[in-house]
């Protein structure tokens, strides 16, 4: 894997089991990773220092993470940040809710990890 020096990932999952999992598997591969619990708390570190990328569960209490999504989406930022979700939820609809809150992909728990870091790789490339 090329190397990550740098990007900055941020999850958000109300799952904090599921936060430092992921926070752990990416720090090892050189990312810097700012986890959140709380939605709000995420989408106001989104908005205030955008990261590189999004990590985002979409069922999540208060904020469910189609509009944070589409919150994040829709902020005059500095420059267009990629999100994939992260959930349990597989749906057809939600995946094309998700699609439609303008994620870039769309993951389900138990999460492929092989396949999610390839994603990751490959949106913080371009």
């Amino acid at each position: 894997m090329a190397s990550a020096t740098n990007k900055v990932i941020l999850v958000v999952d109300d799952d904090p089991v599921q936060v430092r999992l992921l926070q752990s598997r990416l720090s090892d591969l050189g990312y810097d990773v700012e986890a959140c619990t709380e939605a709000a708390e995420g989408l106001q570190r989104a908005i205030e220092q955008p990261p590189d990328l999004i990590i985002l569960d979409v069922m999540m209490p208060i904020i469910n993470g189609y509009n944070f999504c589409r919150l994040v989406k829709s902020e005059e930022i500095q420059r267009p940040v990629p999100v994939i979700f992260l959930t349990s939820r597989d749906d057809k609809d939600d995946r094309q809710i998700g699609k439609e809150m303008g994620a870039e992909a769309y993951f389900t728990k138990p999460v492929d990890m092989e396949a999610l870091l390839a994603k990751i790789q490959d949106l913080l490339s371009g």
